[in-house]
């Protein structure tokens, strides 16, 4: 399952006043691990800027006319995100999908963003199949952060990463968030998904509610000992 979210950067990590404000799409599904948890797919699909590239009109000091620059798509809209995920997304997936699984059926699971396609989509439905693959697009449904793989864990920790390269520009700023993104291990993300089955587990045994508290596994000690779960079971007391 790919998960998709529109996430924006500063030069600090976050918007302020007179900050460059980039936005990016990022998918990413469950890593796989071999029985000797070795990492055969880390699930790191790719991180997509909002930018393009424009010839400025003049000529200055920094660059001479005909340099191609960096721009940001300063307001992102359906238009902007549909194009993304029929021309970059649905392509790169189909280069990076484990060849030795199937059925090649992937579900991308998106936030409820309004600048997000639903599956009936009239030019996403002329997409959707090609070749071996079936793209079918679902839709977060409860509105908790505690339920997006990207929000619970994993952009906390490429930001951790990417604050180190202090980026100065947009290029750079491309530069860092792709490099943080790449440096993350497939094990951290692995815990991100794992978590996100307990997190699940837990709302089940609050009747949907966010009053929960989320109880610590320590995947650390498990992978240690070899008792580090593939999937969380839920308990079916809580799912009747």
């Amino acid at each position: 399952m790919w998960l998709l979210n529109n996430h924006s950067q500063g030069d600090k990590g976050k918007p302020y006043h007179g900050a460059i404000k980039v936005m990016f799409t990022s998918a990413v599904a469950k890593p796989r691990f071999n029985e000797n948890d070795e990492c055969t797919f880390d699930g790191k699909l790719s991180i997509f800027p909002f930018t393009y590239l424009e010839a400025p009109k003049r000529t200055s000091k920094n660059r001479g006319k005909g340099t191609m620059i960096t721009k940001v798509v300063e307001s992102v809209r359906q238009k902007e995100t549909k194009d993304m995920l029929i021309n970059q997304i649905v392509p790169t997936i189909m280069e990076k999908w484990p060849h030795s699984e199937g059925p090649k059926t992937i579900f991308i699971q998106q936030d409820n963003a309004r600048t997000h396609i639903n599956h009936s989509d009239p030019q996403w439905q002329q997409a959707h199949q090609q070749g071996d693959f079936t793209f079918i697009i679902v839709q977060q449904l409860p509105n908790n952060p505690d339920l997006n793989i990207l929000d619970l864990g994993f952009f906390r920790s490429i930001q951790s990463l990417m604050h180190k390269k202090m980026p100065k520009d947009v290029d750079a700023m491309n530069d860092a968030v792709n490099q943080a993104y790449y440096e993350l291990e497939a094990r951290t993300l692995g815990n991100v998904w794992l978590s996100y089955q307990y997190v699940m587990n837990e709302m089940l045994k609050a009747k949907g509610s966010n009053d929960y508290d989320l109880s610590h596994v320590n995947k650390a000690r498990l992978l240690s000992q070899g008792r580090l779960p593939i999937q969380v079971i839920a308990p079916m007391w809580a799912v009747h």
